[in-house]
């Protein structure tokens, strides 16, 4: 059995989706593109800047169960551009704590609504 987890301070699934769910002393955070929870609008002027949107609403949701960045076990990190990892990977370090969690990254064709980065994350009551 699961229960789901939401923040109105991140912003809004925009698909059939839980923005979190939780499962035993697991966390399961969906994946977090880059918008803006006040305006609605993505977040794009730079990889850096959409990166630390996404995590910003990762935070949010880890925060509405009682949770930080810390308890961060496992994240996925999907890129539309190779190019962006190493402004991902800068802005990441700022917001991921250490020991930094296991991640690997992924690129892929496209991203709902055009954006440039989506983060899912896995975290741990117990870590």
């Amino acid at each position: 059995m699961s229960d789901s987890i939401s923040s109105s301070k991140a912003a809004a699934p925009v698909a059939a989706y839980s923005q979190a769910v939780e499962a035993g002393e697991l966390i399961f955070v969906s994946g977090q593109i880059p918008l803006n929870p006040e305006t609605g609008k993505l977040v794009a002027e730079s990889i850096e800047a959409a990166t630390a949107q996404s995590l910003r609403n990762v935070t949010r949701i880890l925060e509405a169960a009682e949770l930080t960045m810390e308890h961060v076990v496992k994240a996925t990190v999907f890129l539309v551009d190779s190019d962006d990892y190493a402004g991902m990977d800068a802005t990441y370090r700022t917001a991921v704590p250490e020991p930094f969690p296991a991640r690997e990254a992924v690129f892929v064709a496209g991203l709902p609504k055009g954006a440039r980065v989506e983060i899912s994350v896995i975290a741990h009551r117990n870590r």
